[in-house]
């Protein structure tokens, strides 16, 4: 029997809970040291996933499956493929680096490292889960954790951003409640077997009626979690009164659960209505791409720059995915990664100079490269993978996506090649005025360089930032067979258009609420 490493990266922090709640409250050193302990070894026994994943094979791998609720139809059913890979291990990679940013944490300390623990196991469960009913419960699970981090240990505002956070995921994921339930009773009546199964439900031949509300329901709780324009307001809040490590998670992982989303769910389980929302998703995305950019470039507080810059970031890859191509959606899914490094970094750095100095204003610094040169330039290499130098991984994911969208939509590329441009001028104003021209604070003058802590917490991620932007042929060709899979597996589907005749053109369905639609059911599932 092959180990059930997925159940084991899965479930291994829980099992570091247990044993951090046996530890004395007292002893603060030794629950920190566990805790990282814990998340170091979830990460190493993530890597084989990389190492034997079988690139050539789109069908899920490490595919692990038990009956849970036999009697629903409910099932312990995990899988990865080519999409869920790198997510995974984006996960065990910045949690044990979020832990270890922690270490300045000193109020309810056993209580703030149980909640990083439990929130790796939501994540990471999200990501592997098969059966729709384990992911819903996963979806739900990291919800709490991030709503206790925001809400104990957050900023002045921690009540009203961890409230802000909890009503609008909330919101969202009962409307994805909802459509699962649909799914579920939908594929009974087709086949006669309950059964929360994915897979499954990816064989179901929906109306396009059916498939219009459904994919709204599923499309809502992503585009929250994203978050798109105009569900974005959540998160600055939540990023500038979350704690460090809170939003580097938040930032990292938390909102490429939305984009994930949409590529596993939207995408083939609603190929004609997928289809459909091409106009509106993409200019959603194009809004929030220069609407992020331009409320990044009047921010004085740094997190809060760095909060409004992901609503830009995050628009490329929705964008990307709705080319419909293999560069869009690959690029989408590579940059999903470079998000989670790049920003998470930021996140990291702004940290680290609110430790210093107890404010994240850009007008109480100035002059600090003569003063901490080495923190200077792991600044200046993050902040260039943010806007997508070359040679670093941020240029590689937004190139294949413009790319896509460019062979799609050429006025979309066009469009969305404006925000690039604006990230370069407040992501580099914002470089300058905290790192150039000369100390004009005295405080800055006794500033110290980088220690150990903040090497061991940046130089991984700088590796990493140079690896995909050198060599990002080694994350490109692991993700290859599944995509392509998965538009060959859109494309049948949304091409199958006999039995539904739509009578409006496809301007007129931009400018409708609902489509005029003659639907005839020839072995087509529908209410």
């Amino acid at each position: 029997m092959s180990l059930p490493i997925l159940s084991l990266i899965t479930f291994l922090p829980i099992i570091g809970v247990i044993f951090i709640l046996s530890i004395d409250s007292k002893k603060q050193e030794l629950v920190r040291i566990t805790s990282l302990l814990v998340s170091i070894v979830v990460f190493f026994i993530s890597l084989p996933l990389y190492f034997n994943f079988d690139a050539r094979a789109y069908e899920m791998q490490f595919v692990e499956k038990l009956p849970w609720i036999p009697s629903f139809g409910i099932n312990y059913y995990v899988g990865i493929d080519g999409v869920s890979l790198f997510l995974i291990l984006l996960t065990t990679f910045i949690t044990p680096l979020s832990i270890l940013a922690s270490w300045h944490i000193t109020k309810s300390i056993k209580e703030y490292m149980i909640a990083m623990l439990v929130l790796e196991t939501g994540m990471i469960g999200v990501f592997i889960s098969l059966d729709l009913f384990l992911f819903y419960v996963f979806w739900e699970l990291m919800l709490i954790p991030m709503y206790l981090l925001i809400g104990i240990w957050g900023g002045p505002r921690r009540i009203y951003a961890a409230v802000k956070f909890f009503i609008y995921t909330m919101a969202g994921s009962v409307f994805m409640l909802l459509a699962i339930i649909a799914l579920y009773f939908l594929n009974y009546r087709t086949t006669g077997e309950y059964t929360f199964n994915l897979l499954e439900f990816y064989r179901l031949d929906l109306s396009f009626a059916v498939q219009f509300w459904l994919f709204l329901a599923f499309a809502l709780a992503f585009a929250i979690k994203v978050p798109m324009f105009p569900f974005h307001t959540w998160l600055p809040d939540a990023h500038v009164e979350a704690p460090t490590a809170g939003s580097v998670i938040l930032a990292g992982v938390l909102l490429k659960m939305g984009t994930y989303g949409f590529v596993r769910f939207c995408l083939p389980l609603f190929p004609e209505a997928s289809h459909a929302f091409i106009p509106v998703i993409s200019w959603m995305a194009i809004v929030g791409i220069i609407y992020g950019a331009l409320v990044s470039m009047v921010q004085d507080d740094l997190k809060k720059l760095v909060a409004y810059s992901s609503v830009s970031h995050l628009g490329f890859v929705m964008l990307g995915i709705f080319a419909f191509n293999i560069q869009g959606i690959e690029g989408g899914i590579t940059q999903m990664i470079n998000h989670g490094l790049s920003t998470g970094a930021l996140f990291l750095i702004v940290g680290m100079l609110y430790e210093r100095r107890h404010t994240r204003m850009i007008a109480d610094f100035g002059g600090l490269t003569k003063q901490i040169p080495v923190f200077a330039t792991f600044f200046m290499i993050v902040t260039l993978s943010s806007i997508g130098l070359p040679g670093l991984n941020g240029f590689v994911g937004e190139f294949l996506i413009l790319v896509g969208v460019f062979k799609s939509r050429m006025l979309y590329a066009s469009l969305a090649t404006s925000g690039i441009i604006l990230a370069a001028v407040y992501m580099l104003w914002m470089f300058q005025r905290v790192m150039f021209h000369g100390i004009t604070h005295e405080e800055n003058k006794t500033l110290k360089d980088m220690n150990k802590r903040e090497w061991a917490i940046l130089l991984p991620i700088v590796a990493m930032i140079f690896w995909i932007g050198i060599y990002p042929n080694s994350f490109l060709r692991k993700m290859d067979a599944s995509v392509n899979h998965l538009l060959k597996q859109v494309g049948d589907k949304a091409n199958i258009v006999s039995n539904v005749r739509v009578q409006s053109k496809p301007e007129q369905l931009q400018e409708n609420a609902t489509p005029k639609i003659d639907i005839v059911p020839e072995n087509k599932t529908e209410w």
